[in-house]
């Protein structure tokens, strides 16, 4: 992770194939794009690799996620329960549809806690929004026992454990709709872009409708399309389609990467008895974007962080617990509510609560918590020599 470290002249020639079509936009001009249809080789592409009936793209994991909750008719006066460990798009997709988010713990996954899970629920609860961290899984089958006894809708946020299975069936295809991310530094990337996977039919017709302005895609052309109802532009573009497609034939090189470097990782900081490594629902289905790991306690852990700077050796290494994005002790724009736009009552409502909630759990796990960004790029010499520098500062911290 992420596909950026390996791009090529592949990339290189599908975007030129939309170059020399002029047509960028996925939709219309048949005749002027030359046969050029990127965007949809790539849903294809990815339905047949992840085994999901149905794949409709969009212009980011941010609008995948808000997308996957409307199409589940999800809004005002609706609470989803989402983890207070995620990257904060997850947060914003629940607020831009009008629906509430109610943070819950997370445990030694860092993913959410199924016991949190069920103290969450009341009759405003309507989704579980399931998001799959650094490369590995949530507590699916507990997950989707709680959503049947409760009758609650189950969102995957799969977006940084693309490749990633559970029991054999890939993140993001297990529950009623599922979204991955391809911006940047994902493990496969457009730049930008994003997808809804869901195997239920109703709900593909309800996303590829709903991310194109309520175009229902049956006419003869744009001009002659109904609108059975309202949309959004959220679409990807050919452009960016092209990047994916490129990236989408690496992928199972990019996973067997991950996996190896991963590992020869993982052996090395094993020699440290004080490391405790995150709890990981099925072994054989990590994708190995990040090896997560415990140290101690938080002071050891700032103590650690801190020495990886002095050393200029921080990138690349994530401690969670200060980061802006990526967990509820940072959010104070959410937290107190800052918005552009006037929030709904019930949103106001449940976002003040929010601050009155007993995080403790979650504070306990992430402050001990770093997460380690395996590379592409690297060979064993380069791991090796990394990871006994963990071990080296380690020691001189006593711990060992």
């Amino acid at each position: 992770m992420p596909g950026f470290e390996l791009f090529d002249d592949l990339e290189k020639q599908h975007v030129q194939d939309v170059l020399n079509s002029g047509v960028y936009m996925r939709y219309g001009f048949d005749a002027a794009r030359q046969g050029v249809w990127k965007s949809k080789q790539l849903e294809q592409a990815i339905s047949e690799y992840f085994k999901v009936a149905h794949v409709q793209l969009t212009s980011s994991g941010t609008t995948a996620l808000t997308t996957c909750l409307a199409i589940n008719h999800i809004g005002y006066g609706d609470d989803v329960i989402v983890p207070c460990f995620t990257f904060v798009a997850s947060v914003e997709a629940i607020i831009s549809v009008g629906a509430c988010p109610v943070f819950v713990d997370i445990d030694e996954s860092l993913t959410l806690c199924t016991q949190a899970i069920k103290k969450a629920i009341t009759p405003k609860t309507k989704a579980i929004m399931a998001v799959h961290m650094c490369g590995s899984m949530a507590n699916l089958d507990e997950i989707l026992k709680i959503c049947q006894e409760n009758q609650l809708v189950l969102i995957e946020d799969a977006c940084q454990s693309i490749g990633a299975t559970y029991k054999g069936n890939y993140l993001g295809t297990i529950g009623d709709a599922g979204s991955f991310s391809f911006d940047y530094v994902k493990t496969i990337t457009c730049g930008e872009g994003g997808a809804v996977l869901t195997n239920k039919k109703n709900l593909y017709t309800q996303a590829d409708g709903f991310t194109d302005h309520g175009h229902d895609h049956l006419g003869i052309d744009r001009g002659a399309d109904q609108h059975p109802f309202m949309g959004y532009n959220f679409r990807i573009s050919e452009l960016q389609a092209a990047v994916g497609l490129a990236q989408m034939s690496k992928i199972d090189t990019f996973l067997s990467l991950q996996k190896k470097h991963y590992q020869i990782f993982e052996t090395i900081l094993k020699q440290n008895k004080q490391i405790k490594f995150r709890k990981i629902w099925d072994i054989t289905g990590n994708s190995c974007t990040f090896l997560s790991w415990f140290l101690p306690n938080e002071a050891l852990t700032q103590q650690f962080v801190d020495a990886l700077k002095k050393e200029n050796l921080l990138a690349g290494n994530f401690y969670w617990y200060v980061n802006n994005w990526h967990y509820i002790k940072q959010w104070q724009h959410i937290l107190k509510g800052p918005s552009l736009y006037k929030l709904n009552p019930c949103q106001e409502q449940g976002l003040q609560r929010i601050n009155l909630e007993d995080y403790s759990q979650s504070h306990r796990i992430m402050s001990c918590c770093i997460s380690t960004l395996i590379s592409l790029k690297w060979d064993e010499h380069v791991i090796e020599q990394k990871a006994n520098k963990y071990l080296e500062i380690l020691k001189k911290l006593n711990i060992e």
